[in-house]
């Protein structure tokens, strides 16, 4: 029993280390549009705005997505065929976790003694959604939506924030264009 323990808090660290550092992608999109004919974008500073974030991540994120589409061959114009907006939404998560090894039971176990160890550990964390829309600049409808979920939490590293937003972009833009190969 003292073995599992051992071995068993250093793999739910690493798991727990791992949920934190992932995002979640979803993506959907109309299934008539013409992706291959997209090859200019501008931002939609209506949609932005309403976006509620503050100016300096809406910034990050802008940046975040004119360099990875710059770095897939799309230029940005006046006259765009996509326009990209995005939105956020935030929710706290209350996670409790029980632990009840050890403590009394059959037997005797000189390793474990008392009522019990662990007992209920309870913890916050942020998980934010950040989408990002892309609309037909000529019939003004969308045509590709991608979802990023994650947790973001109260990063007050600056490089470490840009790079957790770079990371949520890049993964939300990966499954763009729909059904085909992105090289990079």
């Amino acid at each position: 029993m003292r073995r599992i323990k051992i071995l068993v808090l250093p793999v739910l660290a690493m798991v727990f280390m791992a949920s934190c550092t992932s995002v979640r992608v979803l993506s959907d999109f109309d299934k008539e549009a013409d992706f291959t004919t997209y090859k200019s974008y501008a931002f939609y500073k209506t949609g932005i705005d309403k976006a509620q974030i503050s100016d300096l991540d809406k910034k990050r994120i802008l940046k975040a997505i004119d360099a990875e589409l710059s770095s897939r061959g799309f230029v940005k114009s006046e006259d765009p065929d996509i326009l990209i907006s995005i939105f956020t939404k935030e929710k706290e998560q209350v996670d409790i976790y029980n632990n009840y090894w050890g403590g009394y039971g059959w037997g005797w176990n000189p390793y474990y003694w008392g009522p019990g160890w662990g007992g209920n550990n309870v913890s916050t964390r942020t998980e934010g959604s950040l989408y990002i829309d892309l609309i037909d600049a000529k019939n003004k409808e969308l045509v590709w939506q991608g979802k990023g979920i994650g947790n973001l939490g109260n990063i007050e590293n600056m490089d470490k924030k840009e790079q957790r937003i770079r990371e949520f972009v890049s993964q939300i833009l990966k499954e763009y264009p729909p059904n085909a190969v992105v090289a990079k």
